[in-house]
């Protein structure tokens, strides 16, 4: 059986799957520049290397799978948002997109903030040495032990995002040494052209007070009335991994007639204004994610008018990208294992990770790119699959993907913009450690995340 991908012909209805791919690129070796970090590229003799380190010496080194991301391509990325929002803008970095020590002290000392959504997130943050002023506490259900944890620590901003929690935080700030700094989490009513579970706006989910209830005036109400918080303003994250700034003029408009009534009831203009993140990257060539500079100037154009209109002085703008910094950054570095044609259709090549090193194809049909690492080829391309080692035949990590015919059993594969939402959301079905993180940088590499071992997963088993 040709492992070639099948021409077009008499059976070609039969062959293509109903979401079938796009044509083989021209060259398989081609690394797609905004796919790819910027420190990526290939030797003479086609080997990928990343922050200048052979992906060869780092899967002998580090073993496979393993997640590379270039510190350098991070830190630029940082710049790239600070220089686009301005010396009137605040960023911070959403730590959920990938949290570690090593990652929060290189955006902080870049000059970003850190976004952080639980008690361990903030862990991180304050063991990792940044300044409490400069972080953010999100989400939707924090316990007391967590919130008490914010303030006493003295974070420089707390989402409010329900009434239970703004009598939580009422009750922990009667007595505290710093006052607790509140914006309060706006649900703007607004569909994000984004996957079902990414968007975050609609009315319909958990985060956050509704503006078409009233709801969002209710809390900010109960927020004024208690002596022992600050409010500073109002918080709007419309979603996740988009594109276009249409969704954010129409949030925009909606927060900032929240902020004229708060103003007319209350005679408090706000001083912050957070529209959050979700900021789209490339992953595949058919991505076409906004440059940085374009996305802040239409920001705030966007918050300029609107305010203008309504006669309020613009607060100061914030964003939180997460995916947006680190997600270009990382490379999966995967070796090859069983390689199988099926009767035409399309080669499966299997590979040791999967779903617990990404689920994100898995959850939300993400599509990714892969490219033979190891070295060049000639060979024609197959149309093929890269699946992964679990139990399960949903274990997808690139659902189509041309490769070279004449792959084989340990071969390098690398699948690039793996930095977000991928280490954070591993796990160890069926008893998989997870795997490390390497720093690369100017030749040199260097593990922040170690992998885990046999011995700490049986560690955690006490029956």
């Amino acid at each position: 059986m040709s492992r070639v991908a099948h021409p077009a012909g008499p059976r070609h209805g039969d062959v293509l799957p109903a979401d079938h791919p796009l044509p083989p690129p021209g060259d398989l070796n081609d690394l797609y520049p905004d796919v790819w970090p910027r420190g990526a590229g290939r030797r003479a003799d086609g080997v990928l290397t990343l922050g200048g380190v052979d992906v060869r010496q780092l899967a002998a080194e580090f073993g496979t799978p393993l997640y590379v991301c270039d510190e350098q391509d991070v830190r630029s990325r940082c710049r790239d948002y600070l220089e686009a929002f301005g010396p009137d803008g605040r960023v911070f970095y959403a730590a959920k997109a990938f949290c570690s020590r090593a990652m929060l002290r290189w955006v902080t000392s870049e000059g970003l903030g850190v976004d952080v959504c639980t008690g361990g997130e903030l862990e991180v943050a304050l063991s990792a040495g940044v300044p409490p002023e400069q972080i953010t506490m999100h989400g939707n259900n924090k316990s007391l032990d967590e919130l008490a944890r914010a303030v006493s620590a003295g974070v420089g901003h707390i989402v409010a995002d329900s009434f239970e929690e703004i009598a939580r935080l009422a009750y922990l700030a009667d007595g505290a040494a710093v006052r607790p700094t509140i914006l309060v989490r706006v649900t703007t009513g607004v569909e994000a052209h984004t996957h079902e579970f990414m968007a975050t706006a609609h009315d319909d989910q958990k985060f956050g007070f509704s503006l078409a209830s009233g709801a969002a005036d209710e809390a900010v109400r109960r927020v004024l009335d208690c002596p022992g918080l600050s409010f500073a303003g109002l918080h709007s994250h419309i979603g996740s991994q988009i594109f276009d700034t249409a969704g954010f003029e129409v949030a925009a408009h909606r927060v900032v007639s929240l902020a004229v009534r708060i103003r007319d009831e209350h005679g408090v203009e706000i001083d912050e204004l957070d529209l959050g993140g979700g900021f789209g990257i490339a992953y595949t060539e058919e991505d076409d994610a906004p440059e940085v500079k374009e996305l802040a100037q239409s920001l705030r154009d966007i918050v300029d008018g609107q305010c203008r209109a309504a006669g309020l002085r613009r607060p100061r703008l914030t964003v939180e990208p997460g995916r947006g910094i680190v997600g270009p950054s990382t490379v999966s570095l995967y070796t090859v294992g069983t390689i199988k044609d099926v009767d035409g259709l399309r080669t499966y090549v299997s590979v040791d990770g999967g779903m617990s090193d990404n689920i994100r194809t898995a959850l939300y049909d993400a599509e990714y790119l892969c490219a033979l690492a190891s070295r060049s080829s000639s060979a024609p391309p197959m149309l093929s699959r890269v699946v992964g080692r679990h139990c399960e035949s949903g274990d997808i990590v690139v659902r189509h993907a041309w490769l070279p015919s004449d792959l084989a059993s340990g071969d390098l594969l690398a699948v690039p913009a793996t930095g977000a939402y991928c280490w954070s959301m591993a796990s160890n079905y069926n008893h998989v450690p997870r795997p490390a993180v390497v720093a690369v940088g100017d030749g040199a590499a260097r593990v922040i995340v170690r992998r885990e071992s046999l011995d700490e997963l049986l560690s955690l088993d006490v029956g």
